[in-house]
């Protein structure tokens, strides 16, 4: 109790009383479009890129019950196409999504004129369809590792089965640029 670590850092309690408050003032969340995105500032702990959050289309997978929002699924990839923090770490990706965008009520002006110059006013995605994709490609890579690994330890288990191809798995639900 002494060392400054809350009940609460261990779970997802804090974003849920956050998304709470947001519905308890009037906004509609069960009938926000698909699609929506915004950008922000890029901050030290936050470097340039994307978060995705995707719907799991295949309710044939939970991806060895590992991942605490199934069927959803967020990844932080960088301008670079690394990741930055892979869908199993919901709490280091929510706390990140707060410290760039909790309290902020406006757009940012100039980021969103870069960002609709660079899209040509999002006629151009190539390049966020290139970054989905290496997001998409990191939750496959993160299956078929388990995979691997339960099956080299001797867990009976489906090695490989209700396989993971790609995008075609996934709904894009939004997406957060951070320039």
């Amino acid at each position: 109790m002494n060392s400054g670590v809350s009940i609460m850092d261990l779970g997802l309690n804090e974003f849920r009383l956050d998304l709470l408050e947001y519905i308890n003032q009037g906004h509609d969340i069960e009938h926000t479009p698909f699609g929506l995105h915004a950008v922000v500032a890029a901050r030290e702990a936050t470097p340039p890129g994307v978060v995705f959050v995707l719907k799991n289309r295949n309710n044939g997978v939970n991806i060895d019950h590992k991942n605490q929002l199934h069927p959803f699924y967020m990844v932080y990839i960088s301008d670079e196409g690394e990741v930055v923090v892979n869908h199993l770490a919901p709490k280091d990706l929510l706390d990140r999504l707060r410290l760039l965008c909790k309290g902020v009520h406006t757009p940012d002006k100039e980021l969103c004129r870069d960002f609709n110059k660079q899209t040509r006013d999002g006629r151009n995605m190539k390049r966020y369809s290139e970054l989905l994709g290496e997001a998409i490609n990191s939750i496959i890579n993160v299956k078929q590792e388990s995979d691997i690994d339960s099956f080299l330890r001797g867990v009976q288990g489906s090695l490989f089965a209700d396989p993971i191809t790609g995008l075609d798995d996934f709904e894009l639900i939004c997406f957060l640029v951070i320039k």
